[in-house]
């Protein structure tokens, strides 16, 4: 319990005002400066690399390159509602090994795992779907096609 309770005052700490600030900063682009981010908080260039890597290396944030699915040609997406049987960190293992998975998350609910799927068509999506159907352990993956979306954010924790 002591560990655990250092660990969490750790990434409390991590999470200060000004690391809140220079995520802000990242989240508006992520190939913002790191001399340009200190001018906005008050921190040396060194300072904010030093804090950047920490907040990396700690797991409380990563710099990726979001992409567009319909901008590379998968013109299908889909979340995928998963009811189980068995093990369930190992299905949820089986099903995120597979490449057109993006997102899974084992939940409480009706289902006992959600999944995002990204496919270039239908016949492409129903291949995927019959993968995740094959997974032992999947008693029934009920499929939510994406229609059009309306909001996506990666503003958390600023």
């Amino acid at each position: 319990m002591a560990v655990r309770q250092h660990l969490d005052n750790a990434h409390h700490a991590l999470l200060d005002d000004v690391a809140k600030q220079i995520i802000a900063q990242l989240q508006e682009d992520g190939r913002r400066p790191y001399a340009t981010i200190g001018r906005a908080v008050g921190l040396s260039e060194a300072a904010v690399r030093q804090r950047v890597q920490r907040l990396i290396d700690a797991g409380v944030m990563q710099i990726v390159a979001v992409t567009d699915p319909l901008q590379l040609g998968l013109g299908r997406q889909a979340m995928v509602g998963v009811k189980t049987t068995g093990d369930l960190e190992a299905i949820a293992d089986q099903i995120a090994a597979i490449d057109e998975v993006d997102y899974v998350v084992v939940t409480g609910g009706s289902f006992d795992i959600l999944l995002e799927v990204v496919a270039g068509d239908d016949d492409h999506l129903l291949a995927i779907m019959q993968r995740v159907r094959a997974v032992d352990g999947v008693s029934s993956a009920e499929i939510f096609v994406y229609l059009k979306l309306r909001k996506q954010t990666y503003t958390w924790g600023a």
